[in-house]
Formats: structure tokens, sequence, C-alpha cells
């Protein structure tokens, strides 16, 4: 990998959290719109290791809480998990093919959304099934077209590997 690579990585992975910033709350039902701070967490994890995919979880987690103060923690948790097993899946899975990636980015954004949904205590009984049986779903594909865009787009710019299978 050559040095400027790495800036290119980094520029496509702030752009994404420009993007959660600035245009996510544009785009409809915040339920729906792509998470793209979770997208930037997913595609680090393409190219790291399951020990710093959790730390920058982690910290993702706690930017995230620190926008929703009433259930601090549970973003932070569910971010640390995600960027540990999305880690780890990646390297089980060799995820160098599009629709693995994209399936990446859907399971992610679900086990997410589970996840801070049970941490969080907020949602209980019909409101919890509402949230993972159509809410959760429909926000996973729209961040995994979003990755699936983003990887097509810039996926040699990012030095990342994808087969043409």
């Amino acid at each position: 990998m050559r040095r400027t690579d790495k800036y290119r990585y980094l520029l496509i992975l702030a752009g994404l959290v420009t993007l959660q910033f600035s245009l996510r709350s544009r785009l409809g039902d915040a339920r729906v719109a792509p998470d793209f701070l979770l997208l930037a967490l997913l595609i680090y994890t393409i190219r790291s290791r399951p020990g710093n995919s959790a730390v920058v979880g982690f910290v993702v987690g706690l930017l995230r809480d620190a926008l929703t103060p009433a259930s601090f923690g549970a973003g932070a948790l569910a971010h640390t998990l995600v960027g540990f097993l999305s880690a780890w899946g990646k390297a089980v899975f060799f995820a160098e093919n599009l629709f693995v990636n994209g399936c990446l980015f859907f399971l992610g954004t679900w086990l997410r959304n589970l996840i801070v949904a049970l941490a969080s205590g907020t949602l209980k009984g019909e409101q919890l099934g509402w949230d993972l049986l159509v809410w959760s779903p429909l926000q996973g594909l729209t961040t995994a077209a979003v990755g699936v865009l983003v990887l097509w787009l810039f996926g040699r710019w990012m030095a990342i590997r994808l087969s043409d299978a």
C-alpha cells in the first residue's frame, strides 16, 4: 500500500462522518436514512483487525452516545461489539466481494440497532418488534446500498481489494 492510499482511505472515512452530520437529517425519517457513521466503522473493519475495530467502534459509540445522553453507553457497547464481530467475520468470510460486504453492512446495522434497543431499554413490546422487523431492516438496506456504492466507486482508491465474482 502506498502512502497516499492511507490518506485517501482516511479522507473517505472523514467524508462519511461529515455526511452523517450534514446530509443524514435531510434524507427523511432517521429510522430509514443510511447511517454514515456506522458505515465508516464497517468500512474501517474491512481493513482492520478485530481488536482495533473494537476500539474504533467504542470511540464511534461514545461519539454517538454524546448525541443521545438518555441511553448513554448503549451505543458504545453496540458499536464495540459490531466493530469486533464485523472484523472477525470479515476474516472468516474473506470479504472481497461487493455482495458479501453489502451483507456485512446490512447485518452490522441490524445488529447495532438490536443491541442499542436491548441495552438502552427504551423499546419494549410491540414497539421493539416494529423496530427490529421493519425499521432496522429498512435502515440496513439503505446503509448497505450506500456502502456498496462507496466501495464500488472508491474501492481501488481506498486500496480495498474486491473480486469480480
